[in-house]
């Protein structure tokens, strides 16, 4: 077996959906290069041609794609090896397969992504991460949308929510998010929910705390919802944007009624956090 990797570039509005569709068409976990190029594998380099035309049939020409040959190594695992531990404020995300060990003492997330997105090792998951320390109060009802692995459900729930209910509209990510939440102990106040978040988030709320880990695009259109089902006084937290988009975003929020209260940059990614007006 020679497995190959395949290089796709995209523009960036389409990233997230064409990642989605990358993990669906291989089977297996992809990695988001700084420069955002999408590198996924398979396990046969005969097999890259068909992808390429399934892609362009999908996605149109804008999208490039290239492939080139690996070493003879297990590539469903090798991604694994750049993953480790690591301290967000006093949360610490670590992979389930790297011993815990004398990190007890802290509010901990026992991580598997499988084919979800959200390891810890994105600049939009850190930046939720942390504005998530900084305005989760004990005892807050959270909505994640856009959930993928779970992580910043679970983390919330881990730093002290009540709940935290995760949204999804990818079918392969909840079996995941809720084998994370059971690796951790809060299956029962941590719950997933497959479909659109614009439909499910009006019948949820009210909450006090909403994380929306989305494209810019998304995250606009679901402004009005999520501003419906916060809670008085209530926080939102909004990540998955490139560090260009803050000026687009930032009269948005102010035009939907909110007020900014918070901003993170991670590694040219943008989160913010701002309150119900």
């Amino acid at each position: 077996m020679t497995w190959c990797a395949v290089d796709i570039v995209a523009p960036e509005e389409m990233r997230q959906a064409v990642g989605h569709w990358l993990v669906g068409a291989t089977g297996q976990a992809i990695e988001e290069r700084s420069d955002g190029t999408l590198v996924g594998f398979l396990p046969h380099q005969s097999e890259s041609p068909r992808l390429a035309q399934e892609l362009h049939e999908a996605f149109g020409s804008d999208v490039a794609f290239s492939s080139r040959p690996l070493e003879e190594v297990d590539w469903t695992l090798r991604w694994r090896d750049g993953l480790g531990p690591r301290e967000i404020g006093r949360l610490l995300v670590t992979p389930s397969w790297v011993p815990v060990m004398g990190w007890t003492d802290r509010p901990t997330v026992v991580l598997d992504p499988g084919m979800a997105f959200g390891s810890g090792e994105h600049g939009s998951t850190r930046g939720a991460l942390t504005l998530l320390e900084r305005h989760l109060a004990c005892g807050d009802r959270v909505l994640d949308l856009g959930s993928g692995s779970g992580i910043l459900a679970i983390a919330a729930v881990k730093l002290g929510a009540r709940t935290a209910i995760g949204i999804e509209v990818d079918e392969e990510a909840n079996p995941v998010a809720r084998r994370n939440a059971e690796r951790n102990a809060v299956a029962e106040t941590v719950h997933f929910l497959d479909g659109d978040a614009a439909v499910l988030v009006p019948l949820l709320g009210p909450a006090e705390l909403i994380l929306s880990n989305i494209l810019r695009n998304v995250n606009v259109s679901l402004l009005p919802v999520i501003h419906a089902a916060l809670a008085p006084d209530g926080t939102a937290i909004f990540s998955g944007m490139e560090v260009e988009e803050a000026g687009l975003f930032r009269p948005v929020l102010g035009a939907n009624g909110f007020e900014i209260t918070a901003e993170v940059e991670d590694s040219g990614w943008w989160s913010v956090a701002a309150r119900r007006g």
